[in-house]
């Protein structure tokens, strides 16, 4: 099967390879396991259910949004809990007004759209089916010698799907979900809600020439609608066009989707296409990797795609399961929504190595328009000004409860302005610094201030204080001393602050924050082997998923192999914890977290092991991650899958850690690579400082090395050529510089300088 149109001629030239491309014999018999498409805001699921091609539908801002009464009640605050939780030591009252809305009710929650479907056991047995990364397009060939192209366009809010070589009529049909009376769950999701709770209207079918539309109300105001048009089959070709539109979303567009489907279906299909490609060749030229590992060359390369695939500019940001909504008649693990005590976080590390800025900017984006609501958030549950958000929010950023110590943490919007953080680091974009990324971090420095109390010991600490998710959702998991995981989120606020402020001249603004920096005490580390504890007499004693306690190590960069000797021992310390008690309790995430870690320790082997075992055992043969080991090879006791996104994007982070880091300050060059890595590169992977490098790797060693500097500065360079002859190309460096361990290199705003060994 060819990579690219069966009709339209290639215009890509990007760097993603067919060997990355999903080739099966046969479609998907479950939902979790078919091919993926999307644009940001409109997503398919490609697979075959009870004989025919489905193609599952989803819209990011398909919500319902229904408001939880309990979180109107006068008892939804600080105080309640604080009162539960420390004097009467019952938090049965907390998990009734919190938890159990969640748990025991079907909305606030994501749902999922319908289908689209074609009657296909005249088609014969399938011969090929391929997800095209490099053209985002899923192609399928049937042994009778008809074929099919589908894909969601992507920069319009629609898809495409044209047959060739059929020699008798098809039409399309739509499959609503059961959203009301009896109807049966043949899947349900991770909780076993059905979508039946939800209780809407039923919707209205509207059938005339060569189109249909399902209109279907859903909560409140709410409504969405599918639609698919097509054009009269002949010389065996069927050309169609489907949408999902909403109405009354942040994201809804004026056009109803029968507009949507009429004015593209009016439009060649050779045009669409080619506009469709255009973004996807734009997108695969931004990065490139070549690893000798081609197993994790082509895991990265398939979470790269979801992730251009999931996140777009003037879309919502990567839920649990983005655009891929369960297509299984159930409410969608963990209602698919915005998990901020972690998941959303690990979605988009990747994104800034891999010199995608516009997609990682649709997550601060989103943050940012709620942030008014946070703030309105944190006056009623607090009573204090400052910033801090819901650990689990709807689209709108509603607090939807859950595990009360995490979806009412008081760090939660610290994690998320890491990523303020990031965005500015990565960028070097000043306007950004100073209109978004310095008045979030500010305003949780504020928060903070109000929040935290002086302890018998002249330290600031937490009133409460939680670490994700250890001893899950028990009254132990509250903690009334600040834990290391919400002691690293606090330091890294006010160190950010300070750098923030300096950098734009406000130097009253860094003395405060520097001083209330040194207010908060020292991390907690277990006695017996310096590794660093939950909070003060809880350590790592045993397996657990969450690395929680060792924030300040990964992602913050607080503590640091390159760092001091202490650092050094404290880091090794708490790795050699996690490997000790070992991964009976890890889900995927996990995998793809501790890869992370063993690149920062400069440790290419254990990263390649523990990166490998994510993409053998807890991805589906889609590339989906599924929290448990699906080999059941005793990587983990977990072997359940529900599909979540985070690990997979984690995975990708991980990989380029391997190849290039910079957070210290210094660009590091395969800095985490294992032995057997002789010949390898990469293109355009992006540090901080707003730097574009490109690398040759030759017997293990660097042999060709480009920086192109965006914004102009003074960089350091760990010196990868020491003992070799260099030749440098476009930039003055003096002969000593070269000979030291770290290179000082000055460079313009768009200069770039080449080393060359000789």
């Amino acid at each position: 099967m060819l990579c690219f149109g069966l009709w339209i001629p290639t215009i890509i030239i990007g760097q993603v390879k067919t060997e990355h491309n999903l080739v099966f014999n046969t479609l998907a018999d479950r939902w979790d396991e078919a091919m993926p498409l999307g644009n940001g805001i409109m997503g398919a699921l490609i697979w075959e259910k009870d004989g025919k091609l489905r193609i599952g539908l989803d819209r990011a801002d398909l919500w319902d949004l229904r408001k939880t009464p309990e979180f109107e009640s006068p008892d939804f605050n600080f105080e309640f809990v604080y009162d539960h939780v420390v004097n009467k030591k019952d938090i049965a009252p907390v998990r009734k007004l919190i938890d159990d809305p969640y748990s025991n009710d079907p909305g606030p929650s994501k749902i999922p759209a319908g289908a689209i479907e074609f009657n296909i056991k005249k088609l014969g047995e399938v011969k090929d089916v391929t997800l095209c990364l490099e053209s985002a397009t899923c192609f399928i060939e049937w042994k009778s010698g008809v074929k099919a192209q589908i894909y969601v366009h992507s920069g319009k809010p629609f898809g495409r799907i044209r047959f060739e070589n059929l020699t008798e009529a098809l039409s399309p049909e739509i499959d609503i979900p059961k959203y009301n009376g009896n109807g049966t769950n043949t899947d349900v999701g991770y909780g076993g809600l059905g979508l039946q709770k939800l209780a809407y209207d039923t919707g209205e079918l509207i059938e005339k020439e060569n189109i249909i539309t399902w209109k279907q109300p859903g909560y409140g105001d709410f409504e969405y609608e599918i639609s698919i048009a097509w054009e009269n089959q002949r010389k065996g070709i069927l050309d169609a066009v489907f949408a999902v539109t909403t109405t009354n979303t942040p994201y809804s567009s004026t056009e109803t989707s029968e507009e949507v489907v009429l004015n593209s279906i009016k439009t060649k299909y050779k045009k669409e296409y080619k506009e469709h490609l255009k973004w996807w060749n734009n997108f695969w030229n931004l990065s490139e990797i070549n690893l000798p590992d081609k197993v994790l060359e082509k895991q990265y390369y398939l979470e790269m795609y979801k992730f251009g695939s999931a996140s777009r500019k003037g879309a919502p940001p990567i839920t649990l399961q983005a655009i891929w909504t369960a297509d299984d008649g159930g409410i969608p693990p963990w209602k698919g929504d915005f998990h901020n005590d972690l998941n959303t976080q690990l979605s988009y590390w990747p994104g800034y190595t891999a010199n995608m800025l516009d997609e990682t900017s649709v997550f601060t984006d989103w943050l940012w328009m709620l942030k008014p609501k946070f703030n309105a958030y944190t006056k009623k549950f607090y009573g204090i000004d400052g910033l801090n958000t819901p650990g689990i929010n709807t689209l709108t950023g509603d607090q939807m409860g859950g595990w009360n110590q995490y979806s009412c943490g008081s760090t939660v919007s610290a994690w998320l302005g890491h990523h303020f953080y990031l965005q500015w680091k990565y960028s070097m974009d000043k306007v950004f610094l100073r209109d978004r990324a310095y008045p979030w971090i500010k305003d949780v420095a504020l928060f903070f201030d109000n929040f935290s109390v002086k302890s018998d010991n002249g330290y600031r600490t937490l009133p409460l204080s939680s670490s994700p998710e250890v001893h899950d959702n028990s009254l132990e998991a509250w903690y009334t001393t600040t834990t290391n995981f919400d002691l690293a989120l606090v330091k890294f606020t006010y160190t950010a602050a300070k750098e923030m402020a300096l950098e734009l001249g406000l130097k009253d603004e860094a003395k405060h924050y520097e001083k209330m920096l040194n207010e908060w005490p020292d991390y907690s580390l277990n006695p017996n082997d310096g590794s660093m504890a939950f909070a003060e007499g809880d350590y790592y004693a045993a397996s657990h998923r969450h690395f929680s306690h060792m924030l300040a190590f990964h992602p913050l960069g607080l503590l640091d192999e390159s760092g001091s000797k202490r650092d050094q021992e404290i880091i090794r310390a708490s790795v050699a914890t996690l490997d000790k008690y070992g991964a009976d309790y890890w889900t995927g995430y996990s995998y793809s977290w501790l890869g992370n870690m063993k690149a920062r320790l400069f440790d290419g082997e254990g990263a390649a092991e523990a990166l490998g075992i994510f993409a053998k055992a807890f991805v589906l043969k889609n590339s989906f991650h599924v929290n448990g080991d699906q080999t059941k090879s005793g990587y983990s006791k977990f072997t359940y899958r529900p599909f979540t996104l985070e690990g997979n994007f984690a995975f990708a982070s991980g990989i380029q850690d391997m190849l290039l880091q910079s957070h210290t300050g210094t660009i590091n060059v395969i800095p985490a690579i294992p032995s057997n890595w002789k010949n390898f590169s990469f293109t355009n992977l992006r540090t901080q400082g707003a730097l574009l490098v490109s690398a040759e790797i030759k017997g293990g060693t660097v042999t060709n090395l480009e920086i192109k500097s965006e914004q102009g500065g003074d960089f350091m360079l760990k010196n990868p050529f020491l003992g070799k002859s260099i030749k440098v190309k476009g930039a003055s460096i003096s002969k000593e510089q070269l000979e030291k361990e770290t290179i000082v290199i000055s460079l313009k705003a768009g200069q770039r300088v080449v080393f060359r060994v000789q």
